[in-house]
Formats: structure tokens, C-alpha cells, sequence
């Protein structure tokens, strides 16, 4: 007699990947604040997402917690995993990002937040890169995700401005120096096996918009550190265009072609950030243009991050999870 199969635990097949929805939503949010201050747009909006942001953390930790204490197992195989793995980090920028939202309501709390992000950002870069260095990695493996580690320490410096904190010029240096450092080659080793390697497969096809990250969340950080929007500052910024330019001409089938997946939220804090970065740029650099861009990309975003959340939604509520997880 078969014996019946065992149903998997609760959320086995919650990815952690899905933090990046946290990065995009908390993205967007800053966005929209950025454009009260300087394009009058409405608080309340910014606000609203801001919400939507916090109540989707709490719900993926207290998940992603439950498949931590049901599924020891999996969780272990996808931080081994080598692109999966780095992922663990949108965990990390989630918490380094939520304290901006926060802050005005409950300033301890986004401190002590903060500062638990921050001290995970900076050991989580530590494993990654030494796992880099301790084996043999296979060019296949090399994909956008392995971003991630380099974005989360460039967003490091973000909240600090904002925080209270202490001085703390040398963390912002940290995070910008190391983050900007391992872009360069890390961007370059993806191109080249986007180059010579077979394509992505079509659900990761999205994730290659990760790479406008270090460009976009680089400009915000150097001009937060720095406290000016210099030349290499422009530079940041006009590359986090012209790659923005680029990958969109790339991805213009994908929505057609490719099945919805939650690896798609991947494009949401890359498209965020470049909408944060454009704004800022806006404001150093005030002309109808700047403004023209700004705008264009802050509804770019926020229609794209509303089509992934509400898809997202509906997939759950049909029992999609495992399939949207494949």
C-alpha cells in the first residue's frame, strides 16, 4: 500500500528573494517624498506605499520565519545556492531602508533598526565575498543577483542623514567605497557572461535589471556622503539612464513571452532607485528636462511596482505560490 506523500510545511516555497518587494515598495515610497519636496507631489501617496512597505516586511519575516523553524533544510540550501544565496541580502537592504519611513513616527525605532541592518549588510558582504574567493565559481552561476551584495552596502549610508545618529562619515565611506569598488568588476563579469554564455532563463530575464542598481543607488549614496552633486556624481547618474535605456529595449518582450514569477519584483528597487536618483538630479540640476525625466520615471515605477504587487496578490490567493516560486 502507497503511503500518502507529506504535505511540505508552511511557506517551504516562500523565496527570500521576495524582500526585494520590500526594496521596491520602501523605494518607491522615498520617491514619492522626494517629489513633495520638490515637484508638490502628494504626501499622502508616499505615505500610503510607505505603509503597504512596512505591513509586507512584517508579513514575509513572520513567513519566511516559519519556514526557517519548519524547513531548516531549505532555507540552508538556498543561502548555499550560488545565486540564490546572495539574495538573502534583499533582507539586509530591507532593513536598512524601512528606518527612512519610520523615522518620523518613531525615531528609536528606526535607530535600533538601522543598526541591526547595517551590522547584517556588513557580515552578509563579508560571507559572500569570501565564498567568492574560497571556491571555484562557474561563469554560468555569474547573474545579476550577484549584484545585490555590492547595492546593499551602497545603501548603507542612506538613512544616516536622517537618523540621529552619531557622526558616522566613516560607515557612509565604508558602504559607498566597498559597494562602488566591487560594481565595477562584478558588472563586468555579468556583461561578459550575458555576452558569451547562453541567455538568462525567461524568469530571471526581469533580474537583469538589477544591474542599473549600483549606478542609481550609487548616485544617492556619493551625494549623501559627499554632500555634492559633482561630476562623478552626473556620471552615476547619466550610466543609471543610459543602462536604464538598454535593458528596457531588452525586456520589451519579456510580459509576453515569460510566465509572472516573484523574481520579477527584482526589477521594482532597481526601477525605484533610478526614479530617487532622478529626482535628486532634478533638484541639483533644475530645468524642464531634469523634471521631464524625473517624472517619466517616477510613473514608470509606480505603475510597474502596482502591476507586480497586484499580480502578486492574485497569485497568492489562487495558491500560486509554489508555481510564481518556481
Amino acid at each position: 500500500m502507497t503511503e500518502p506523500a507529506t504535505a511540505p510545511p508552511p511557506f517551504a516555497f516562500l523565496p527570500i528573494g521576495l524582500f526585494g518587494s520590500v526594496m521596491g515598495l520602501t523605494g518607491l515610497s522615498i520617491a514619492w517624498r522626494a517629489a513633495h519636496l520638490h515637484l508638490a507631489a502628494p504626501l499622502w501617496l508616499a505615505d500610503a506605499i510607505g505603509a503597504i512597505a512596512i505591513a509586507v516586511f512584517v508579513a514575509l519575516t513572520i513567513g519566511y520565519g516559519a519556514k526557517a523553524m519548519t524547513a531548516a533544510g531549505a532555507v540552508l540550501a538556498e543561502f548555499r545556492h550560488p545565486i540564490a544565496g546572495n539574495l538573502f541580502g534583499t533582507f539586509f537592504i530591507s532593513l536598512l531602508l524601512i528606518p527612512i519611513l519610520i523615522v518620523p513616527y518613531a525615531r528609536a525605532l528606526a535607530q535600533v533598526i538601522w543598526i541591526i541592518g547595517a551590522v547584517g549588510m556588513v557580515v552578509f558582504a563579508l560571507v559572500i565575498v569570501s565564498r567568492w574567493l574560497s571556491d571555484r565559481q562557474l561563469l554560468a552561476h555569474a547573474t545579476p543577483a550577484w549584484v545585490v551584495p555590492v547595492v546593499g552596502m551602497l545603501d548603507l549610508p542612506l538613512a544616516l542623514p536622517v537618523l540621529g545618529l552619531p557622526p558616522m562619515h566613516e560607515v557612509m565611506v565604508l558602504g559607498l567605497a566597498v559597494g562602488l569598488f566591487f560594481a565595477i568588476p562584478i558588472f563586468t563579469l555579468v556583461f561578459f557572461r550575458l555576452l558569451f554564455e547562453e541567455p538568462l532563463p525567461p524568469a530571471l530575464q526581469p533580474s537583469l535589471l538589477i544591474l542599473i542598481a549600483p549606478f542609481a543607488v550609487g548616485y544617492s549614496t556619493y551625494v549623501a556622503t559627499t554632500g555634492q552633486a559633482d561630476l562623478f556624481a552626473q556620471s552615476l547618474y547619466v550610466l543609471t539612464l543610459f543602462i536604464l535605456a538598454v535593458l528596457l529595449g531588452q525586456l520589451r518582450h519579456v510580459v509576453a513571452c515569460c510566465p509572472f514569477r516573484v523574481s520579477w519584483w527584482s526589477v521594482s528597487f532597481p526601477l525605484a532607485a533610478s526614479s530617487i536618483a532622478a529626482i535628486r538630479f532634478a533638484n541639483a540640476q533644475p530645468g524642464a528636462i531634469t523634471d521631464a525625466i524625473a517624472l517619466a520615471l517616477l510613473a514608470f515605477s509606480t505603475l510597474g511596482i502596482a502591476v507586480l504587487l497586484g499580480r502578486t496578490l492574485w497569485g497568492i490567493a489562487r495558491g500560486e505560490l509554489r508555481t510564481m516560486s518556481a
